[in-house]
């Protein structure tokens, strides 16, 4: 039974991806973790692994809809790609396992990078929540040079993040792609995939060569997480692109919140 539940989970890693292009990551740390059984410091690395591929895979379909912007991709990607080497080679090392400590209270490396994904969550949901712009006005809406400068530095931003806590960076990447790129929701979600696919497959080559994989694993979660992926995909088309667009602002804030009372009350057993 139990194993029927993990490979279900494991579908279920690839859906969100499909249908609103981010919160895989999320959910694939945990299920690896408790359900699969393997240690944290593994986790983060095979969970850039299967979000990559099955991001790869998700690009497919959205590109021959054509709700893939290349340039939009290249201008947030370069740099986005470029930061996570620079965090996981120069600065996540740096960064020392437990940052404060006393009798009643631990401030670790693992507690600081989690609950600051969360709370950013947490911040980019309100926003996509709040808007009522239609996905027309979105279209009507030019690309200044200041929006693509604006661009390059998210992508930076959220490459340091993908490089700290082996996620995609998704609830992030939609935001700046609807907001500074001007792309409305749908080629927002197909970008993005296209983004994270980068963004997590780079980070995985960290890990690559310094880490024994256990591969059988590792490509059975992924080849589950790609089917997830096209059952997102087909679901997508049945949503509008406001209707998506707020749906997934529900959806960051319920994990980010999630993600903090999981951090306070029930952390994961992270490695130091």
């Amino acid at each position: 039974m139990m194993l029927v539940l993990s490979y279900l989970a494991a579908l279920a890693i690839g859906i969100p991806l499909g249908l609103i292009g981010g919160g895989g990551s999320i959910m694939t740390i945990p299920v690896l973790v408790y359900l699969f059984k393997v240690d944290p410091v593994s986790a983060t690395a095979y969970s850039l692994f299967v979000v990559g591929v099955s991001s790869l895979f998700g690009v497919v379909p959205k590109y021959r809809q054509g709700l893939v912007d290349l340039k939009r991709g290249l201008v947030f990607g370069i740099p986005s790609i470029i930061s996570v080497f620079l965090t996981r080679k120069i600065i996540v090392p740096a960064i020392p396992a437990v940052l404060y400590s006393s009798p009643d209270f631990e401030i670790t490396k693992a507690f600081l990078m989690m609950t600051l994904f969360a709370v950013l969550m947490v911040f980019a949901s309100v926003s996509m929540i709040r808007d009522r712009r239609s996905e027309e006005e979105e279209q009507s809406q030019s690309v200044s040079a200041k929006n693509n400068l604006g661009i390059i530095l998210e992508g930076f931003l959220i490459g340091m993040l993908t490089g700290f806590v082996g996620a995609g960076g998704g609830f992030l990447i939609i935001p700046a792609l609807v907001y500074l790129g001007k792309l409305p929701m749908k080629k927002a979600v197909g970008t993005s995939l296209l983004i994270i696919s980068a963004n997590s497959l780079f980070g995985f080559t960290g890990d690559l060569l310094s880490r024994k994989m256990d591969w059988q694993l590792l490509l059975t979660v992924t080849s589950l997480a790609v089917v997830g992926i096209f059952v997102g995909h087909s679901l997508s088309h049945k949503v509008d692109g406001p209707k998506l667009k707020r749906g997934f602002g529900w959806f960051v804030l319920v994990m980010g919140v999630y993600i903090i009372v999981q951090q306070l009350f029930f952390p994961l057993p992270h490695a130091r």
